[in-house]
């Protein structure tokens, strides 16, 4: 007997002491962590996020950015169901508990000593606030303890309705939803209050992987975690057998909806929120700050339809590839042994009903389309998870038989497509079978609007391309898009893709013979072999396009003929360091241009807009400017109140007297733009650009009908990079063609990049009137011997016309006779007029 009573005194004596070790651990962790923790009175009166927004000059909406597709609930709003379905799937003691739940707390710290991470986390609802509020998301034990701490205070503070409403509308949801509200409108095209219980239980399901779990992106994977919910919603008595037997067998019926920018210019959207970033952290995402870009939403609109349509003409010429997916099951109950389970291993675990009911509820979720005698529930499915890039919509091939395709589109209607829009794609076939065939995945674009449209074959565009328009009097960026579709590549190639320009950039070469080496328009340099040794014994030995040499040429051939041969010449005879000199102070980086003459050749590395912003220099009659983007900036209303930045860039101004500073425009005052070149030579070299549209490699412009177009094609070796980049007085636009991966695309900048150039300025430009740059004070008009160059004394015969500055002409052509003449003459071999006469 006094053993026994010995044991039970010391094993309460033990009781006691691990009692008091565990309040004395907990006491030391709140005092180890108090500090640091978050103060949870702020959720009473917590204001939820407010996107970043980004618009056009006219107010048009071009990016959204934050928690931003979300309608904030409160919890008499949300219905019964609703709450059930989140705690039986998230927190079934969340009404009863103090914000813990000890049994998933000590489930964590098996999972934690048996693998070292923290899996299933034994996190409450309350601790998911804690969490998506107040902390980060890291998965550390310290990480853990602090939510615990918080959800214990905030237990003590806010109501348990209160901590219920923080979470439905804070939670992610997938496909872009962030609360319960906004889910219900994506998913199911209704408002909460409308849901149905399998409706509540899909949404419920979500919060354990919204992007895999959702019912668009993998309905299957939906239906099991729905119906998991379900028979978790039975057991804890929320609803009954016949509820339960009804709503599992419930088929999966998503009406989606996604909000569209009003402008298609993500690029530039991009380029703002970087900014945003850089410029507020965080809180750009949060505190309801807006940006007014320069685009012109006209102009950008106009930019994006002719890349696009540049890049489908190119790809077609090149050929069909192929479908994109083949075989696609047409019926969810066909496509479920493709069905990935991972993840679900709970609920698949907790009844093997679970598995059989989604299976059942697959099979009833059939989708019936006029025209088609089949379900085509995985095919409509299929289509919704695949985005359209551009203008290309994903389609399904219904049936392609003699020379027609019938396919199905996202919106579930039929569409036919003709031979006409066919043949392209036939490889010399004349039957739509040899081209894709019942299952397979294609593209197809629309063409025409009304009782025209039509469908066309189409493919997504292997090459890239890239399109800067600047206002050449500003450097503001009135239109860029920076890849053919920005959910096919983020990468903006107007900015970020350094390729070398090629013959596009000849205009600066010339430019700075003009204005350095004392050339004229009229200059002579000999289109002639050059050899020139370099390091290792290796001989640089460059050459034109069509490898052959005219010999002695004007420069102003020279340019609109693009001879490689007269342009290295002419940087030899300037300089190659003038030239540098004169390239930097236009605001070309050093680093980025070699130094050498294949800088002639366009060998630097540069981006479109970069090579825009030299062109601007050049439209603008020789000013410097800096492109730029952002004209405003505001938080909350749009009032002048709230205005946390509008700049004021420097601007042309051609008018004004040397030395004026600043300039008024529109009530409002800026800078001077530092001049970097003579008028006349700017007048000059846009002078000789014209006629590289006139009849020069860019001479398909003349379509256009306009007479104020200057510009300069341009390849790079191997036709890796194809090039157009041209102006009038008011409009700047540089296309790039090119490939990712720097393989030739196997066609030159007149045949890549020039219809695309051709086609926005055409659009921009439609009822302007022509704007041709004033002829400066010293540019004066001289007829001069085509072949030499020279003067030609009045009283002469034939000769061309040519601008020169009034200080700097030509000498005169010696009158001279032909062979035959002097002979009959008696005077040989004077060749003048003089000896002859």
């Amino acid at each position: 007997m006094k053993l026994i009573k010995r044991s039970i005194f010391h094993l309460f004596w033990l009781c006691v002491s691990i009692t008091a070790a565990v309040l004395l651990a907990v006491v030391a962790v709140s005092i180890y962590f108090s500090p640091s923790l978050p103060d949870v009175n702020g959720l009473q009166h917590y204001q939820l996020a407010t996107p970043l927004r980004i618009y056009t000059e006219d107010h048009k909406l071009i990016g959204e950015y934050g928690e931003q597709r979300r309608k904030i609930v409160k919890y008499d709003q949300i219905p019964s169901t609703l709450v059930d379905a989140f705690v039986s799937a998230e927190d079934q003691e969340f009404f009863h508990h103090n914000g813990i739940d000890p049994k998933g707390l000590a489930r964590a710290a098996v999972e934690l000593a048996g693998s070292g991470e923290i899996r299933s986390g034994g996190s409450t609802i309350t601790m998911q606030v804690a969490r998506n509020y107040l902390l980060t998301l890291d998965q550390t034990f310290a990480r853990k303890i602090r939510e615990i701490l918080l959800a214990l205070q905030m237990e003590r503070i806010l109501s348990k309705q209160q901590i219920f409403e923080l979470y439905v509308n804070k939670i992610y949801l997938g496909q872009g939803a962030y609360g319960a509200a906004t889910a219900a409108e994506v998913y199911f095209g209704k408002s909460l209050d409308k849901l149905t219980l399998p409706e509540a239980a899909t949404i419920a399901g979500l919060p354990k992987a919204p992007s895999t779990l959702n019912p668009i992106a993998n309905p299957e994977r939906s239906l099991i975690r729905r119906n998991w919910i379900l028979l978790r919603m039975r057991d804890l008595g929320y609803i009954d057998e016949n509820q339960y037997k009804e709503a599992i067998q419930a088929p999966i019926h998503v009406r989606s909806a996604h909000r569209r920018n009003e402008v298609e210019a993500r690029y530039v959207a991009e380029m703002a929120r970087q900014y945003a970033v850089s410029r507020f952290g965080h809180k750009a995402y949060t505190d309801g700050y807006s940006i007014t870009t320069t685009l012109s939403s006209k102009d950008q609109e106009k930019a994006h339809t002719a890349l696009v349509d540049g890049l489908i003409a190119y790809d077609e010429r090149h050929g069909w590839r192929g479908v994109e997916q083949k075989n696609i099951a047409p019926t969810l109950t066909q496509a479920k042994g493709d069905t990935n389970h991972r993840g679900l291993e709970e609920e698949l675990s907790a009844s093997p009903e679970v598995a059989e009911t989604a299976h059942q509820a697959a099979e009833r979720s059939s989708t019936r389309i006029e025209g088609i005698d089949e379900d085509v529930s995985n095919w409509v499915n299929v289509l919704r998870g695949t985005p359209a890039l551009g203008p290309l919509e994903p389609a399904i091939v219904v049936s392609s038989q003699g020379q027609q395709m019938r396919v199905l589109r996202r919106n579930g209607e039929l569409a036919t497509i003709a031979w006409s829009d066919l043949r392209w794609a036939a490889r010399g076939s004349s039957s739509a079978s040899r081209i894709a065939s019942r299952g397979d995945m294609v593209r197809i674009m629309q063409r025409g609007s009304g009782d025209n449209t039509r469908w066309r074959l189409a493919q997504v565009p292997t090459a890239e391309a890239a399109i800067v328009v600047l206002d050449p009097n500003n450097g503001a960026i009135r239109a860029l898009q920076g890849g053919f579709s920005f959910s096919k590549s983020s990468f903006n190639r107007a900015t970020q893709a350094r390729r070398q320009p090629g013959s596009t950039f000849k205009p600066f070469i010339y430019l700075s013979a003009l204005e350095n080496g004392g050339m004229t328009p009229a200059t002579v340099v000999n289109d002639a072999p050059i050899v020139q040794a370099q390091a290792g014994g290796k001989n640089w030995r460059p050459e034109n396009d069509n490898m052959s040499f005219n010999g002695p040429t004007r420069l102003r051939v020279g340019l609109y003929r693009s001879r490689n041969l007269v342009t290295i010449r002419a940087l030899n005879s300037t300089g190659i360091n003038k030239t540098l000199d004169m390239l930097v102070n236009m605001g070309f980086s050093r680093s980025q241009l070699p130094d050498g003459l294949s800088l002639a050749l366009g060998s630097a590395s540069l981006t479109p807009l970069e090579m825009a912003r030299g062109y601007a220099e050049i439209a603008n009659g020789g000013f410097k400017v800096v492109p730029w983007y952002i004209s405003k900036i505001t938080q909350g209303d749009n009032t002048r109140d709230n205005i946390l930045n509008e700049p004021t860039p420097p601007v042309a101004c051609r008018d004004c007297d040397e030395g004026t500073t600043s300039v008024e425009i529109d009530g409002r005052t800026y800078p001077v733009a530092e001049r970097i070149a003579d008028p006349a030579s700017i007048y000059q070299i846009q002078d000789m650009m014209k006629d590289v549209i006139r009849r020069g490699t860019g001479r398909r412009a003349l379509q256009l009908g306009r007479d104020d177009l200057a510009g300069k094609t341009g390849t790079s070796n191997d036709r890796r990079d194809a090039w157009f980049s041209g102006f009038n007085s008011g409009l700047v636009s540089t296309v790039w063609v090119g490939n990712d991966n720097n393989t030739s695309v196997r066609e030159f900048g007149a045949q890549a990049a020039l219809p695309i150039w051709m086609q926005f300025m055409g659009q921009a430009l439609q009822g302007v009137p022509s704007q041709n740059p004033p002829q400066p004070s010293n540019i004066v008009t001289r007829r001069i011997d085509p072949q030499s160059g020279l003067l030609l004394r009045d009283g002469s015969p034939g000769g061309i016309p040519e601008i020169f500055r009034s200080d700097n002409l030509p000498g005169y052509q010696q009158p001279s006779v032909s062979p035959d003449l002097e002979d009959r003459s008696g005077s040989q071999g004077t060749g003048s007029y003089d000896s002859i006469f």
